[in-house]
C-alpha cells in the first residue's frame, strides 16, 4: 500500500500541475512545456530517465520507462495528458488555475481531466523508488501534449515519430474509468472503460449561385446548407450494440435484478434509472451540428456556406456512419472529415481487466465494477496505431452528489483529497499486480 508521503504528494502534485496554465485553445495555442518539465523533474528524482519530446516548440511530451523483473513479459503503457480545456475565471467560484485546496477538495481546471491522474502516476512512481519496488512487466509512462485538440503535437506525434519508445507495449491505461457512480439505489458502481466511440468531426460545404439578396435564387448555398444541417440534427440513428456495451447492459441488469432484455434496450435503460447514463450515449452513432459560417452582408447571397458537425461512431459502424452522412447531406452539400480518429474496443475478459477490477474491489469492497464504453475519445486512439489495446482507468472514490462526469470541461472543476488518496492506493495495487 502507498505510504503517507505518496498520499501527501498526490495532493500537492495535483495542485501544482493545476497552477501551471496549460489551457489548449486549439490551433496550436498551448504551452505544455512547463508542466512537462515539472513532471520530468519528479520522474528523474525517482531514478528514471525521462525524455522530453516536441514536434512543435513548447508542445512538450514526456516519456520514461520503468524496467520490470520479467523481460519476457509484455510492457504496459500508462499515459495521461498535460493540457486542459480553457476556463473563464469569471464563471468560477475560485480561480481555475489556483490549485486551491479548501475543505478537503482540490479546485481548478484539470482536477478531474486529467492532472489528477498525472499526479497519481507521479506519486506511485516516487513511492516505488523509495521502497525499491519493481513491477513484473515494463511500464512506459507517457505524459502527452495536445490531447484536448488534435493530438498531432502529442500522442499522435509520439506514435508516428517515436514508436520505439513503446516497444513491447501491448496494453495501455489512461483516463476516465474506475470512478464512483452512484446509481440512485444505494449501489456504488465503478465503470472501467473498455472502448471508445470513434471521432468524426465533419466539415459540410454547400455551394450555390451568389447574388443580390432581393432576387429569387433557387441555388442559395445557405438554404442548401440549412436543409442538410436540419436533416442531420433530426436524424434518429438506429440502435447498435458493441461487445463492450452488451457486457455493460448485461452486468447492470444483473445488479438491478432485472432481465437483460437486449431486444428492448430503450425499455431496459428506463428500468436501470440513473445507471442508464453510463451507456445511453454509446448505443448509437451520433452527429450534432455545432458551427455555422456563411455570408458577409445581409443583402448578399453568398456562393458558399460551411457548417461543422461533431460526429461519433461506434466500433464496427463507421461505414454506416459515412453512408448515412452521404444520404443526409444530399446532392447539394459535400462533407469531409475535419478530424477523424478510430473507434476502440478492448476485451473485458482479459487478465488486465481482471486486475483492475480486483484492485478497485480491494479498496472499495462495497462497490461493483462494470465495463463501459466512452462516448468521447482519449489518447488511446493514437496509441492504438502501435497495436496497443486501451483501457480507461483513473480511479477515484467519490461521495454521493459529486457529479464527476459533469465536471469534465465544466465550471468549478474539483476533486476531493480522499478521492486522490483512493486513486493512489488502487493504481499502486493494480500496477504491482499487472
Amino acid at each position: 500500500m502507498a505510504e503517507q508521503q505518496a498520499l501527501d504528494e498526490v495532493v500537492s502534485f495535483t495542485s501544482d500541475l493545476i497552477r501551471i496554465d496549460t489551457a489548449n485553445h486549439g490551433g496550436g495555442d498551448c504551452q505544455e512545456r512547463p508542466a512537462a518539465e515539472y513532471a520530468a523533474a519528479l520522474l528523474a528524482e525517482a531514478g528514471l530517465e525521462p525524455e522530453l519530446l516536441e514536434r512543435t516548440k513548447g508542445r512538450t511530451n514526456v516519456v520514461a520507462r520503468i524496467e520490470g523483473t520479467d523481460p519476457s513479459a509484455d510492457a504496459l503503457l500508462l499515459h495521461g495528458h498535460l493540457d486542459v480545456v480553457p476556463a473563464r475565471a469569471d464563471d468560477w467560484s475560485v480561480h481555475p488555475f489556483s490549485g486551491e485546496i479548501r475543505d478537503g477538495v482540490v479546485w481548478g481546471r484539470g482536477a478531474v481531466d486529467m492532472k489528477n491522474m498525472d499526479a497519481m502516476i507521479l506519486a506511485v512512481v516516487r513511492d516505488w523508488a523509495r521502497e525499491g519496488v519493481r513491477p513484473r512487466r515494463d511500464i512506459v509512462i507517457a505524459f502527452t501534449a495536445d490531447e484536448e485538440d488534435s493530438a498531432e503535437d502529442g500522442a499522435g506525434f509520439l506514435a508516428a515519430e517515436h514508436p520505439g519508445l513503446f516497444e513491447g507495449c501491448t496494453e495501455g491505461v489512461g483516463e476516465s474509468g474506475a470512478f464512483t457512480f452512484h446509481d440512485g439505489g444505494g449501489r456504488h458502481l465503478y465503470p472501467i472503460a473498455a472502448g471508445e466511440r470513434g471521432t468524426g468531426w465533419l466539415k459540410l460545404t454547400a455551394r450555390g449561385r451568389a447574388g443580390h439578396g432581393s432576387k429569387v435564387n433557387h441555388s442559395n448555398a445557405v438554404t442548401r446548407l440549412a436543409a442538410a444541417v436540419a436533416r442531420i440534427g433530426a436524424h434518429e440513428w438506429p440502435l447498435r450494440l458493441t461487445p463492450t456495451v452488451r457486457a455493460a447492459l448485461t452486468e447492470l441488469a444483473a445488479l438491478h435484478g432485472i432481465a437483460p432484455d437486449l431486444d428492448d434496450v430503450d425499455g431496459l435503460l428506463t428500468k436501470l434509472g440513473p445507471a442508464a447514463r453510463l451507456v445511453e450515449a454509446t448505443i448509437r452513432n451520433s452527429a450534432n451540428p455545432t458551427m455555422l459560417n456563411a455570408g458577409y452582408k445581409v443583402n448578399v447571397i453568398p456562393g458558399e456556406a460551411v457548417a461543422y458537425v461533431d460526429g461519433r461512431f461506434l466500433y464496427g459502424w463507421e461505414d454506416e456512419f459515412r453512408a448515412t452522412l452521404d444520404e443526409l447531406t444530399g446532392p447539394d452539400v459535400t462533407w469531409e472529415f475535419h478530424h477523424r480518429s478510430v473507434a476502440l474496443q478492448a476485451p473485458v475478459d482479459s487478465p488486465t481487466y481482471a486486475r483492475m477490477r480486483a484492485a478497485v474491489e480491494e479498496f472499495a469492497p462495497e462497490g461493483f465494477v462494470v465495463p463501459y464504453c466512452m462516448s468521447g475519445g482519449t489518447d488511446a486512439k493514437q496509441f492504438s496505431r502501435l497495436g496497443i489495446t486501451g483501457y480507461g482507468f483513473a480511479p477515484l472514490k467519490l461521495p454521493e452528489g459529486f457529479d464527476y462526469q459533469a465536471l469534465f470541461h465544466g465550471v468549478d472543476e474539483r476533486v476531493p483529497v480522499e478521492a486522490l488518496h483512493f486513486g493512489v492506493r488502487v493504481l499502486d495495487r493494480f500496477l504491482r499486480m499487472a
